[in-house]
């Protein structure tokens, strides 16, 4: 299955399930939740370390990195959906009041190619 056809609901009960068949959910706090998913992000973010931005953007070009980082993103989206089914939070319509505040944040005409009001364009 690919992500045109799985909806969000079918990866949360997939964490669900999984949490749900190993008596896990007594260690699911949001606190321990958010200190795993932080964990699994500094995890990912080992694989970039040490390389350029440049090199970051072809480690897809090698399947064995790919499928790393895969991994850890997987263990990132995975926490990620046990914190929102620990929390009851609807993830589109949170993602969705997110993006509609960012927008209003962040408004193309002044950030189009930047990351901020006072940085330099983008090279």
């Amino acid at each position: 299955m690919s992500d045109a056809t799985t909806s969000v609901n079918e990866l949360r009960e997939m964490v669900r399930d999984f949490v749900d068949a190993r008596d896990w959910q007594q260690f699911h706090s949001p606190k321990n939740l958010s200190m795993a998913l932080a964990i699994e992000a500094a995890e990912l973010m080992e694989h970039f370390q040490w390389i350029s931005g440049d090199a970051s953007r072809t480690i897809g070009d090698d399947p064995k990195k790919l499928q790393a980082v895969g991994e850890e993103l997987a263990d990132v989206l995975c926490y990620a959906l046990a914190i929102a089914n620990e929390l009851g939070l609807d993830v589109s319509s949170t993602m969705r009041a997110k993006m509609v505040r960012n927008k209003l944040k962040y408004p193309v005409d002044e950030f189009r190619g930047r990351y901020g009001p006072d940085d330099q364009a983008a090279p």
